[in-house]
Parts: C-alpha cells; sequence; structure tokens
C-alpha cells in the first residue's frame, strides 16, 4: 500500500504539534521562592492543525520513486499541498503550596463576587485565630483572676481560723477563770 503525500503533511503537523506541547505546558514546572512557597502555573492549551492537498489532471502526470526507510513510494505527479498548526496558551491559574495552606490563584476574575469567595477561606482562617487569641486572653484573665480570689479566701480562711483560735482560747481561759471563781 503506498502512502498518500498528504499523510505525510498530515504527520509532520502533528509531530511539530507533539513537539510544541507536552504536559508541563497545562502544569508547569514548580518555582520555588526562598520562604518555602511553591508556586505553580496552570495554563489553558489550544491547538488545532489543518492539512490539504490536491492532484491535478493535466497534461503531466508522471510518476517518480522515492527511498524512504528502505521502502519504494510512487508518487503521482503533480500535488499540491499544504499543512499548518498552531498553539495558543493562555495562563488560568496559579497553585500556591505554603507549609500548611494550598491556594489556587485564578489569573482573572469574572465578578467580584468570584473576588470575595477566593478571599473567604483567608478571612475565616484570620477570624478563627482571632477568636481563637479572644478565648486564650480571656482564659489566661479567668485563670489569674481565680488564683487571686483562691490566695484572698485562703487569707481569709487562715484569718478566721486564727480568730476561731483566739476565740477558743478566750472561753477556755474565761471557762477556767470561773471554775476558779467557784471553787473559791
Amino acid at each position: 500500500m503506498s502512502e498518500h503525500p498528504i499523510e505525510g503533511l498530515m504527520t509532520t503537523a502533528m509531530n511539530s504539534i507533539k513537539d510544541m506541547i507536552d504536559v508541563n505546558t497545562i502544569i508547569g514546572e514548580p518555582i520555588e521562592t526562598s520562604n518555602n512557597i511553591v508556586i505553580i502555573p496552570i495554563s489553558k492549551v489550544s491547538f488545532g492543525f489543518a492539512a490539504g492537498g490536491s492532484e491535478f489532471k493535466g497534461e503531466t502526470i508522471d510518476e517518480y520513486k522515492k527511498v524512504e526507510k528502505e521502502e519504494q513510494i510512487q508518487y503521482r505527479l503533480p500535488f499540491g499541498g499544504g499543512s499548518g498548526a498552531g498553539v495558543t496558551i493562555n495562563p488560568v491559574a496559579f497553585l500556591v503550596i505554603q507549609s500548611n495552606n494550598i491556594k489556587l490563584m485564578p489569573v482573572s476574575h469574572s465578578s467580584s463576587l468570584d473576588r470575595l469567595l477566593d478571599y473567604v477561606p483567608d478571612l475565616m482562617e484570620k477570624t478563627n485565630n482571632m477568636m481563637n487569641r479572644i478565648v486564650s486572653n480571656k482564659k489566661e484573665e479567668t485563670e489569674k483572676i481565680l488564683k487571686e480570689m483562691q490566695k484572698r479566701n485562703s487569707k481569709d480562711i487562715n484569718k478566721v481560723e486564727n480568730e476561731v483560735k483566739d476565740i477558743k482560747k478566750e472561753v477556755d481561759s474565761k471557762k477556767m477563770e470561773e471554775e476558779n471563781n467557784q471553787d473559791d
């Protein structure tokens, strides 16, 4: 089975596209910053190709032989054809990876709402951190107040115990005095 010239044009166009596009075109090479943040570009890739040709019937219909890869291929001339390919690469977003966080940062926003929704996770995290700090501060204040109250209460308890001891001594001494008075 002989190869038609259009097949060669299509093969060339497809190989050219294959050389231009690989996985790293869509998901780019990771970029690591000095503060351990990794940024991965994400792109939208569109490509297309076209090939066409025509055999002309006319006065000159010659045949020739071409030796390629040890095969003998016959072409009928004249043949006219062409092929073309095109690729567009548009950046879509960046994937930002931090030690405890992953964000998808789109390049363009279609509305203000999209932009706001992108910042909601950050807002929630910051709000959560702020609330945790407030609760922690309140807890520390409460513990401090409780310790002070315990100190005061322990001082008050010691004072009351001492007063009770004094009163007991006083009562005991009065009791003894009365007993001594009764014996006289």
